[in-house]
């Protein structure tokens, strides 16, 4: 049960670093960490990208899990999902204790 318990992890922890992985979407959590939530407009006036291309990164932020779409009227405002950006995190300090851990790690540090 352990094992998949680890690969359903590992899961989620791949699909956050690939949404994360677009220099779009990095700018996209950016923005929504320094204004706390913003609409799709939004987004578009701060990039040199049409709408189209900003709604599709959002949707993969959204799908992700990184992004909570909350709804106001017609209008669908963007915000951060804190505890899926928590859990990434405890993913990744797992991940980079166990690699400190490892001898070759301590060598490539020492550098």
């Amino acid at each position: 049960m352990k094992s998949e318990q680890r690969q359903t992890q590992d899961n989620a922890a791949a699909e956050r670093l690939r949404a994360l992985g677009h220099p779009v979407r990095l700018a996209i959590v950016r923005a929504l960490a320094e204004q706390n939530r913003c609409c799709c407009s939004d987004v578009c006036s701060l990039l040199p990208l049409a709408q189209s291309t900003v709604s599709q990164h959002l949707k993969v932020l959204k799908d992700a899990g990184l992004i909570i779409c909350a709804r106001e009227g017609v209008r669908s405002n963007y915000i951060l999902n804190g505890a899926a950006f928590a859990a990434w995190r405890a993913d990744l300090d797992v991940m980079f204790a166990s690699l400190g851990r490892h001898p070759a790690s301590r060598s490539l540090s020492d550098g």
